[in-house]
């Protein structure tokens, strides 16, 4: 029995576990909308299209709330049939279905999984690799409704004749893929995603949906808020995936690492995942491993379009062992039978490697995770997440929109008179938005807040960069941590994402090593040992007099992890806590109704 997108047969995890999902409303509505015959609609679109005799019950609700027309929030791990969500019920809306996707592969894939013939729903995708006759073309399409689904990169919506053609278009659904890419705190961070409210005003605000696999509470809010969301609907379905073994292996000496690295590669069932921390190591293990008879392929964003593609294709066509990349390979890669992720250096954070890691073993059967990981890697994981806009260029930016402040400009002529690349440009404007010093009109102007200099806008932006590089190097101590734990790396990792997890896991290197139990859960033991974990559950929103308001991600024995608005991650004693209402206090507990990861 075929499912939509998933690679799971059925509800049911590979190990027998049932799938957790909540089904909640963020504005206040909850369950999922009633009417079998809608439901019975959707069957059968998924049947006589796309060959699907089942839905999960998680795809099914979202779904429903599609054809309500609810803006909705879908959090799913990766593999499990996120676009199936958008793709069904597309096909009763009554126009199209445009969708914001990162990467132009991406878009490729999601366009040849749809079904061909006399039944195929059509779908083209605008990017600035088409001629102008095949761009013409796919307008056309869309316009005449032989395409009803509609692929843009976001920095197409950057573009006002883009977007004008849309608003004639009057599109029934607005998606948002790989929705991670929204938020400041997302491993994917792109610029032009924080435009995309803007985008979808001018287009005429057509229901939004929003889709990710790696959203803790936190980072959902913000995904719902920078989207400007109507009161969303919110599904959550767990975060595990127990098929795939998660282990850390630790050196001291690089060149052994190396050797280790290429060795399990190597040995391990194909095909398989490496990714190395710079352009450089990739084509270094890529030469190592077809020396060793391997189809070993490097990776990365200095690579010429046409070589990626070609790379992409070879992997997913079965030509390739071996990919090595650096993290510019594998958003949206929908392959089942991937035996093994390696890591051969400490990923930038938890989000980035928890989604790296979800590309095995999609198939439900057993797929390994491997970190290989030296105490230095720290460093430069720390370097780049110092990276960010820097002053001048702010200054620069908030000077031309105080030179245009009685005649707004938008995005493109800022780029013009500042001569700066358009991704500093659009990455300075979203900064002094957020730091409150200039805002974005319905038709894309930039206008200047009122009664703050410019040099004050961008002292203001400045600051705002600078709490987001305090917050990425917080994600690399906490990568760090998982790396160096002692415990269930399994309950680390979920706990990460905000989901109550009970130790053991039994496939993991720490469990299969010793009894963690002990030290690890239940929740209950521990509460009882260390009591005051009972004031703090997860989901708790809380206060600290130095870092402000934050949200309790999970509780690990004698501590719980805490991420701030503003300082990112902490891990805080509960011993230390404990008495201390001065320094830390609840705001709210979660209730009945909330989420609990």
């Amino acid at each position: 029995m075929r499912t939509g997108e998933g690679a799971c047969p059925d509800a049911l995890g590979p190990a027998g576990r049932r799938e957790r999902s909540e089904v909640l409303g963020m504005g206040g509505t909850t369950g999922p909308a009633a009417g079998g015959q809608r439901a019975a609609r959707l069957r059968g679109v998924a049947a006589d299209v796309f060959g699907w005799d089942n839905l999960r019950p998680e795809q099914l609700t979202a779904m429903e709330w599609v054809l309500d027309g609810s803006d909705a929030l879908v959090v799913m791990p990766t593999g499990s049939g996120k676009s199936a969500v958008f793709q069904v019920p597309g096909l009763l809306l009554d126009g199209p279905v445009v969708v914001v996707s990162p990467l132009l592969a991406l878009q490729r894939d999601q366009i040849a999984g749809l079904p061909g013939g006399e039944r195929s729903p059509g779908a083209v995708a605008v990017n600035s690799d088409l001629a102008s006759s095949e761009e013409r073309s796919a307008w056309k399409r869309v316009s005449e409704g032989s395409a009803r689904f509609l692929y843009l990169a976001p920095e197409q919506l950057a573009k006002d004749e883009v977007v004008e053609r849309l608003a004639e278009l009057r599109p029934a659904l607005f998606v948002v893929d790989e929705a991670q890419c929204v938020s400041s705190w997302g491993h994917d961070f792109r610029p032009d995603y924080l435009r995309l409210e803007q985008a979808v005003r001018r287009v005429g605000r057509p229901p939004l949906l929003a889709l990710t696999a790696t959203a803790a509470p936190p980072v959902r809010e913000e995904i719902a808020e920078r989207l400007g969301m109507n009161r969303p609907r919110l599904l959550v379905t767990g975060f595990d995936r127990p098929n795939i073994r998660l282990e850390v292996r630790r050196f001291q000496d690089d060149n052994e690492r190396r050797h280790a690295v290429v060795e399990r590669a190597a040995a391990e069932p194909k095909p398989g995942l490496l990714y190395a921390g710079t352009r450089k190591d990739t084509e270094y293990y890529a030469r190592e491993l077809a020396s060793l008879g391997l189809a070993a392929e490097a990776y990365h964003a200095g690579l010429s379009a046409a070589e990626r593609t070609r790379v992409h294709r070879a992997f997913q066509s079965g030509g390739a062992d071996v990919i090595v990349a650096t993290s510019a390979f594998g958003m949206g890669i929908d392959k089942e039978d991937v035996r093994y992720v390696l890591h051969a250096a400490l990923p930038g954070s938890l989000d980035a490697y928890y989604q790296q890691i979800g590309r095995c073993g999609r198939d439900g059967r057993p797929a390994d995770a491997v970190l290989y990981y030296r105490p230095e890697d720290t460093g430069m994981q720390t370097f780049f997440a110092a990276r960010t806009t820097g002053r001048r260029a702010l200054t620069v930016v908030a000077d031309a929109v105080h030179d245009h402040q009685d005649d707004p400009a938008d995005l493109a002529e800022l780029r013009q008179d500042t001569g700066l690349s358009r991704p500093r440009v659009t990455a300075a404007v979203n900064l002094l938005e957020e730091a409150g010093t200039v805002a974005t009109g319905d038709e894309g102007e930039v206008r200047p807040a009122p009664d703050t200099p410019p040099g004050e806008a961008a002292e203001k932006a400045a600051r705002t960069a600078e709490a987001h590089r305090r917050t990425d190097r917080t994600r690399v101590a906490m990568a760090r941590a998982y790396a160096e734990e002692t415990g269930c790396r399994r309950y680390f990792l979920l706990g990460y994402f905000g989901e109550v997890y009970e130790p053991p896991c039994d496939n993991c290197d720490r469990c299969e090593a010793e009894d963690v139990t002990g030290t690890q859960g239940p929740a209950e033991a521990q509460r009882a040992v260390h009591p005051t974990a009972a004031r703090y559950p997860v989901g708790t929103q809380v206060r600290h007099g130095q870092w402000g308001g934050g949200t309790v991600l999970s509780e690990d024995g004698d501590r719980i992890t805490v991420l701030f608005d503003q300082a990112g991650y902490r891990t805080l004693s509960l011993e230390t806590l404990a008495g201390r209402n001065d320094l830390f206090e609840v705001v709210r507990r979660p209730g009945p109704d909330d989420d609990p990861r």
